[in-house]
């Protein structure tokens, strides 16, 4: 297991995971399932590399998903399903301009990707990784998004805010 490209994975799950909600939150409900769908796309992935096991599209992910951690008896068969129906109503979010998804959708579309993250995230620590690598990708995440939405804004933050940020870890 290269640890480094499961946890650039892991990242990519945990980013598009908050972009996610974000979205759903500001009603942006196709753009929200979509990012919910890569959300679990990148988690599968980072599942699957633990193996070694590289997959390149949208098709294979749901096949090597299957063979290698389903099949295996490592991941429960309805964590599939949920990876399958994901990807369904991603495509339908992207390209089916006919169909609307309610709030509501999306928002169950962020809490399955959130379930969904969460059990890869049981698996990866089941696999060797550690609390604290998984932990601190997500501080990582989290501190670019803040200062990023900052600099985006042209705010600077206050001295509270920069104190809990060092004592949370993000600073």
């Amino acid at each position: 297991m290269n640890r480094d490209v499961v946890l650039a994975e892991w990242r990519r799950s945990v980013l598009s995971l908050g972009a996610a909600d974000l979205l759903s939150r500001k009603g942006y409900s196709e753009d929200a399932v979509s990012r919910a769908y890569y959300a679990v796309l990148h988690a599968a992935r980072a599942a699957l590399l633990v193996h070694d096991v590289a997959v390149a599209g949208h098709v294979g992910l749901r096949r090597m998903f299957g063979k290698h951690l389903v099949r295996t008896g490592r991941i429960e068969e309805s964590w599939a399903k949920h990876l399958a129906k994901s990807s369904d109503d991603r495509l339908t979010a992207d390209y089916d301009s006919g169909i609307r998804f309610a709030d509501e959708e999306s928002r169950l579309a962020c809490e399955r990707a959130r379930e969904f993250a969460e059990r890869i995230r049981a698996y990866l620590l089941a696999s060797g990784l550690t609390e604290q690598e998984l932990r601190r990708l997500i501080v990582a995440a989290v501190r670019d998004a803040m200062f990023t939405e900052r600099d985006r804004r042209g705010t600077s933050m206050s001295r509270e805010e920069v104190r809990q940020a060092r004592d949370e870890g993000r600073a």
